[in-house]
């Protein structure tokens, strides 16, 4: 049988994780949280998939324990932003190879600002060999010159990214779950304060705490009284230019049509899109990638589309107002498109959406995100 989305389930998502609050208690939260959605018990539960940077010194089989799952499944993810689809992949995989039966996928962490700077320092040989030494002070450096690189070449204004961020952060006021919720002018975007030119405070992801899951089955096992999701198509991009070029096209640029092809739709056919968005420019880079722009013309697409809410781009606010609660960042889009395919998603339901596209980025070595991937989701009738 295929693989279904059946439930999903959030945690925390606050600005400071209480004293009382961890990495561990979020990641317990999101998967009780998912399994009532879904309408399931604990021993029900016979695979776990979890991404999280701040669980050290457990472990996916630790973390199974702390649960009490007694599993037959199980699968540690190391992605960061594209470790959403990446989990979901092996999990569909998995119930459809019969391996398990229902898998949790649970991502979350609970990082205070020093851990946020140290885990940037030393993200991987690459980044603290090379690149903190020089002082990048983090991620937001490389992507303000990618910015700047986008910019040049696409035509793109800074007023064109306040389109997507001010859209976002109206959605964000549409969900209880999001850490920035109140309303924000252009003019508040355009004055906000430089942290790496071109980039100001509302281009930059804002790290909170909590954690994201899904539940992933077959679709008999979902509540009666709601559709599952179906995964229609799902591709993925790792290390695809060896770090070469200029960052603004993506891995999922060379697997587009063959996803396309694969999920038996066209870009025009898709009703909510959810993109990962550590900075504006990704969005634009991931969208254009996989064809959801049309011509390619990204000013006309920020102006025409997203400013007149034309088409509905990460309704949860995404990273940049719901907040990146670290690896959760990379499962928050797939939840949200869930939300939405499921007709669950509240006062920011996108009406009658039946078709939706989630893509992940990140993992940043030199220059920009090495890792990839997108899926097609659709409502089961």
């Amino acid at each position: 049988m295929k693989a279904a989305i059946i439930g999903t389930g959030e945690a925390g998502y606050v600005r400071r994780a209480g004293p009382d609050q961890s990495t561990h208690t979020f990641l317990r939260d999101a998967v009780v949280n998912a399994l009532k959605d879904a309408e399931l018990k604990l021993s029900d539960v016979d695979g776990l998939a979890i991404c999280s940077f701040s669980i050290e010194p457990d472990r996916a089989i630790d973390m199974a324990w702390r649960f009490g799952m007694s599993l037959r499944w199980l699968l540690q993810d190391t992605n960061g932003g594209s470790s959403g689809v990446n989990m979901l992949g092996h999990a569909m995989r998995g119930v459809e190879a019969g391996a398990a039966s229902v898998i949790v996928v649970v991502a979350g962490d609970a990082i205070n600002p020093e851990g946020v700077a140290k885990l940037s320092s030393n993200y991987n040989r690459a980044v603290r060999d090379h690149v903190a030494p020089l002082g990048h002070g983090g991620p937001n450096s490389l992507f303000a010159m990618l910015t700047q690189r986008q910019m040049k070449k696409t035509g793109l204004t800074k007023e064109d990214y306040g389109h997507l961020v001010l859209e976002q952060r109206r959605w964000a006021g549409k969900n209880p779950g999001a850490v920035y919720r109140q309303p924000m002018t252009m003019d508040e975007y355009l004055n906000a304060a430089v942290v790496a030119d071109p980039l100001t405070r509302y281009d930059c992801v804002p790290s909170v705490s909590g954690a994201s899951a899904i539940v992933v089955s077959t679709a008999d096992r979902g509540p009666s009284h709601r559709s599952p999701v179906g995964i229609r198509a799902l591709r993925q991009s790792f290390n695809y230019d060896h770090q070469q070029g200029d960052g603004l096209t993506t891995g999922l640029s060379t697997i587009a049509d063959e996803f396309w092809a694969a999920a038996g739709v066209a870009p025009e056919d898709i009703d909510v899109a959810a993109a990962y968005d550590d900075y504006p420019a990704m969005v634009f880079a991931q969208l254009n990638d996989l064809k959801l722009i049309p011509g390619g013309d990204l000013p006309r697409f920020a102006r025409d589309v997203i400013a007149k809410d034309k088409f509905p781009v990460n309704t949860s606010g995404g990273l940049l107002s719901a907040g990146q609660a670290g690896a959760a960042g990379g499962l928050n889009g797939t939840v949200e498109v869930s939300r939405q395919l499921m007709h669950c998603a509240g006062d920011r339901q996108v009406a009658n959406a039946r078709l939706g596209v989630v893509s992940g980025y990140g993992m940043v070595l030199y220059r920009y995100g090495a890792c990839v991937g997108a899926a097609v989701l659709e409502r089961v009738s």
